[in-house]
């Protein structure tokens, strides 16, 4: 901005930056400094503003749009990315179960991770749509073990669609776990294969305690299909890569924020 130019009131500022996102989808403090003709400071407070409302996602020094989630992650793919942050979810989910409760996992590595600790709870049922937690818990002989059918998705290891969602309807859960691929404030979890939105919505439905587990590597993309605002949750755990801007607004809806340390290798 020319320095004979007006300067711009906050709210002008603000969309200003938002247009030139939609031109660049990236760009640097420094870049936006120079852009809009004022301090670091001030870019910085815009940006974590606008990361609370959920119209932009800080990165380290500087800013990006959100960005689409087109094709799921396979099992194989997932299996082998950020196994720290999801043990340290894990372990921190653990700590809201306790004996003689039912509860549902839904399929995900980072829901796969709590299941070699349910074994050391009494009276336990979990349901999952999951075949690698179910294979994690067959010699586990003293936690009931229900899956809910329907049809495979193959690259997943999972089952989806409508007769799985029909199966989670008829039941009651004390507390759920649904994964996620994407989420962001704006548009809360949502995923590139609608014929997990029924079996994921179920399962919420039915949950006196819905927990939403979900990397922070993941906030600030979306897929195609909408399934659930973040305010639908009664708690969420990520880890501590979530940006502070991120995480008030979450906190901003009401909803319980966790954000657990990993630890270094």
């Amino acid at each position: 901005m020319a320095a004979s130019e007006t300067p711009l009131i906050r709210d002008q500022r603000r969309e200003a930056l938002m247009r030139l996102l939609h031109q660049q989808s990236v760009l640097s403090v420094l870049q936006l400094t120079d852009l809009l003709g004022v301090s670091h400071m001030t870019v910085r407070r815009d940006i974590a503003a606008l990361e609370r409302e959920g119209r932009a996602i800080s990165v380290a020094g500087g800013v990006r749009l959100a960005s689409g989630l087109r094709h799921e992650p396979s099992f194989q793919d997932k299996a082998t990315t950020e196994a720290a942050q999801k043990q340290a979810i894990a372990a921190h989910a653990r700590t809201l179960l306790g004996n003689d409760m039912t509860v549902y996992l839904d399929a995900g590595t980072t829901t796969g991770s709590l299941a070699s600790d349910l074994p050391s709870f009494d009276g336990l049922s979990v349901v999952t749509n999951d075949f690698s937690i179910v294979d994690d818990l067959f010699g586990a002989t003293n936690v009931e073990v229900i899956h809910v059918g329907g049809r495979l998705d193959h690259s997943n290891r999972s089952s989806v669609g409508r007769l799985a969602a029909e199966a989670i309807g008829r039941l009651n859960f004390d507390v759920a776990f649904i994964s996620a691929s994407s989420w962001d404030l704006q548009r809360g979890i949502t995923t590139p294969s609608d014929a997990k939105v029924d079996v994921k919505l179920a399962a919420i439905r039915v949950a006196s305690t819905a927990v939403l587990l979900a990397a922070s590597s993941k906030f600030g993309t979306f897929g195609t299909y909408d399934l659930a605002p973040l305010s639908r949750f009664d708690r969420i755990i990520t880890d501590s890569g979530l940006a502070e801007g991120a995480a008030q607004g979450i906190r901003d809806l009401g909803v319980t924020l966790d954000t657990v340390q990993v630890q270094k290798a």
